[in-house]
């Protein structure tokens, strides 16, 4: 029966990348952590390339589901409000062609004093 592969966390990765950017030599790091030297050695160039998406796991970038989330609800939410103010353009829209054929002046919302 084959050996399984080990999973490290975002966390240790970060932590031994933190070690290697200190100075500590990738062999000393290696060993500390029982890790293979390739290993490390692919840590430290994927952690430069891009620092905040370093380690995603599984090949996903696990913030881009969360941002991706998000931004369709604000879609939907900006969708419900655009239907909304269509519909009140619409209903003013109607209201001044009323005024145009009836002739009666536009409505200032005030009431005449008796």
């Amino acid at each position: 029966m084959g050996m399984s592969r080990r999973l490290f966390t975002k966390e240790f990765k970060l932590a031994a990348v933190k070690r290697l950017e200190q100075g500590v030599s990738i062999a000393e790091v290696a060993r500390a952590l029982e890790v293979n030297p390739n290993v490390l050695h692919r840590w430290r160039r994927e952690f430069r390339q891009g620092p905040g998406n370093a380690f995603p796991g599984n090949g996903k970038q696990r913030w881009s589901e969360g941002r991706i989330a998000e931004l369709e609800r604000k879609i939907g939410q900006q969708a419900l409000e655009i239907d909304f103010l269509k519909g009140c353009l619409q209903r003013i829209e109607e209201q001044r062609m009323l005024q145009a054929l009836t002739g009666n002046p536009p409505s200032t919302g005030k009431r005449r004093k008796k």
